[in-house]
């Protein structure tokens, strides 16, 4: 009989053994040291399994073969938006403001339906809520469209009972017609162009009011990256300084608008200053001999000290401060960075509420802003709660910043403008702005200079290290900017090279803050994420005056009720809702409670969702507080919204939103405008 064989002992299942053949967990500590957050190991789950995105143009292909959609002519397009608008779906602006279908002044003609019946018979359903404007015991100035219509107290008042609007800076009509025209002044700016020595880029005769002018074609620009924006002057009065140009007195009673078009020269090529002060001597008279025939001491309506170009640059220099700024005290005040998207009017207005105390519109450009661009000009509103605030523009030459600067003095409501010297984004450096002007230090100078003297507003400048790693030249401009005009300074910590790549390198900040002079506040920025950040960063160096907050608001914009209150604020998935509930109401009440605004307001959450999603709860952590550059692993939250904040999936946004706004539109997908590279794979292992 063959012999059996002893049955297997069974595995051994003891907590003991199962420790020992499972992977030790790295500790906190490693964790952190690999910039991977420390989340406490109770609340770890597996990745979810997604399915793989498809591929472009595969969506609606049968068998997976690619759709080509039928191009249209404009004249097709054009016919089909026509008849779109006539559509029951696009009512009448103001049949739907007043529910009376005679209140449209054209009639029959309008483009749009007055069908009221029609309309609201295919009208989506109400959403959930109360319309914002009536929340504020005001008259919704949406009507009939607004999607809140059933909560209206009544639908029918008339338009010119509507409350007053808390948003200024809106472009006036007149002005936008006027620049469109090219029919806009800029006294100061062309006179401190003069001053600077630097190339008349508008060349206007100063008594041709009622004469019909001749352009001279061959001198306008055709590279749209250097062409200036011939602009002409705005009906306000201007206050003229006679310390800047003495002679701008005599002009005061010129008519500030011209009927005529300047002439547009191509910007010249960098000489050397040999080179310069040649011309300057010899060949200043000849630029322009019709115009000077009539009048040699005038230009662009403007008379000037000197026809020597050079000796007006040397008492420029030697008068820096040709006027008294405004001061504005920076020092510990919580400072909202200008954002781009998402740091819009609704989002601003709610980090008031949670404790900031300055804010900046988003960055504009100044050859919009100078075109007349309304989407532009829409960056620059401001709410009535922003009681500290300034807007931010960008330039790539001085005639065109002085000009914006000047521009956006006389027209808007605004406490200080920055202009920005370290965007890092392509489009912008490759037109020579933004970070582009780290590596052309007389431009700096120039623009700043041009400028400061055009405005009594503080001007302050915002600048990164360097446009190349390694290379840092920040501190050389901060030791000198206050000469040239400048109020304060922000230094974000990192290269144009870097983009939002490793951490800040703050050393290099307080290294330029003991350069500068004693006046020039110097601004801080990168990578506050903590009251304990901001408290380490602010006493770190007695020069800093304050931190701006960029991305630590967009995570979390309770940042500022952070500092101010000292702790670490473990806010509940509720909380943080009712944050995104305060968001909608704004952006509805700013962007529109009709479809239109509803679907705005809905991509601008979105895009903020999309940074939202990497903020770790501190009931989560092992370690405290959070760090920027933390890459979070897969976790479940406390509850079911908690785990869901925490998605990175575009989808889990949208389920967010139509818990907010409602169904999303039939087909609405999003993608994320802004891509931030806020974890460095070289620098995380």
């Amino acid at each position: 009989m063959a012999a059996t064989a002893p049955p297997a002992d069974p595995p051994d299942s003891s907590p003991a053994a199962t420790a020992a053949s499972s992977p030790q967990r790295p500790s906190p500590e490693e964790l952190v040291a690999r910039a991977v957050a420390p989340v406490k190991p109770a609340f770890l789950r597996p990745p979810p399994v997604r399915d793989a995105p498809k591929e472009e143009g595969k969506a609606n292909g049968a068998a997976g073969g690619a759709v080509v959609a039928e191009k249209k002519s404009k004249r097709q397009l054009k016919r089909e938006r026509k008849q779109e608008q006539k559509s029951s779906s696009h009512l009448c602006i103001e049949v739907g403001k007043s529910g009376n279908v005679s209140s449209c002044k054209y009639g029959d003609s309008c483009r749009f339906s007055h069908d009221i019946d029609a309309y609201l018979a295919q009208k989506p359903a109400d959403l959930e809520g109360m319309c914002p404007f009536t929340t504020l015991d005001q008259l919704c100035p949406y009507g009939l469209t607004c999607r809140f219509l059933g909560t209206h107290k009544d639908i029918h008042a008339a338009s010119g009972n509507l409350s007053e609007k808390h948003e200024i800076n809106a472009l006036n009509k007149d002005i936008q017609k006027l620049l469109w025209k090219n029919k806009y002044k800029f006294p100061k700016a062309s006179a401190q162009i003069k001053l600077l020595g630097l190339k008349e880029v508008i060349k206007s005769k100063p008594n041709a009011a009622n004469d019909d002018k001749k352009v001279n074609h061959d001198n306008l620009a055709e590279n749209g990256d250097e062409k200036t924006e011939s602009l002409c002057n705005p009906p306000v009065n201007v206050e003229c300084d006679s310390t800047l140009c003495e002679e701008l007195d005599r002009s005061e009673g010129e008519p500030l608008i011209d009927n005529s078009i300047p002439c547009v020269e191509p910007r010249p090529t960098k000489k050397s200053k040999v080179e310069s002060d040649e011309i300057d001597k010899h060949g200043a008279g000849t630029l322009n001999t019709k115009e000077e025939s009539e009048d040699p001491n005038l230009s662009n309506g403007l008379e000037v000290p000197s026809n020597n170009a050079s000796s007006c640059r040397t008492d420029l220099i030697t008068t820096p401060r040709l006027r008294e700024k405004k001061i504005i005290d920076f020092r510990e005040k919580l400072y909202l960075a200008p954002l781009t998207t998402v740091g819009n009017l609704p989002f601003r207005r709610l980090c008031k509420t949670l404790g900031a105390d300055i804010t900046c519109g988003e960055m504009a450009m100044c050859t919009n802003l100078l075109q007349g661009q309304a989407s532009e000009w829409a960056l620059l509103r401001r709410h009535s709660s922003e009681d500290l605030f300034g807007v931010q523009i960008c330039g790539a030459y001085p005639d065109t910043v002085a000009r914006t600067v000047e521009l956006v003095d006389n027209i808007c409501s605004v406490d200080f403008i920055d202009i920005n010297m370290g965007c890092p984004i392509d489009i912008v450096v490759n037109k020579g702005a933004g970070s582009s002007l780290l590596t052309k230090p007389m431009r700096i100078k120039n623009i700043v200079q041009a400028a400061s003297t055009v405005t009594e507003k503080p001007l302050t400048v915002k600048v990164r290290t360097a446009f190349f790693e390694g290379r840092n030249r920040a501190d050389s401009i901060v030791s000198d900017i206050y000469d040239w005009g400048a109020s304060a300074i922000t230094v974000h910590g990192r290269s144009r090279q870097q983009r939002y790549s490793k951490l800040a390198d703050w050393d290099y900040i307080y290294q330029c803050a003991q350069k500068a002079p004693d006046q020039l506040h110097v601004i801080g920025n990168g990578d506050v994420f903590s009251f304990t950040d901001w408290n380490k960063h602010v006493s770190g160096c007695s020069k800093i005056s304050t931190c701006m907050i960029a991305r630590g608001a967009l995570i979390k914009p309770w940042i500022f009720t952070e500092i101010k209150e000292q702790r670490h604020w473990d806010i509940t998935s509720g909380e943080r809702f009712n944050i995104l509930k305060d968001f909608v109401s704004f952006g509805l009440e700013h962007w529109g409670s009709d479809s239109k605004g509803v679907e705005t307001t809905r991509y601008f959450l979105l895009e903020w969702l999309s940074y939202t999603c990497r903020y770790i709860p501190v009931g989560l952590l092992d370690v405290i507080p959070q760090r920027m550059n933390w890459r979070p692993p897969s976790y479940c939250g406390r509850d079911d919204l908690e785990t869901l904040m925490a998605s990175d999936s575009a989808a889990d946004w949208i389920r967010i939103s139509e818990m907010l706004l409602g169904k999303v539109p039939e087909g609405f997908t999003f993608t994320p405008k802004h891509k931030s590279n806020a974890y460095d794979r070289a620098e995380n292992g």
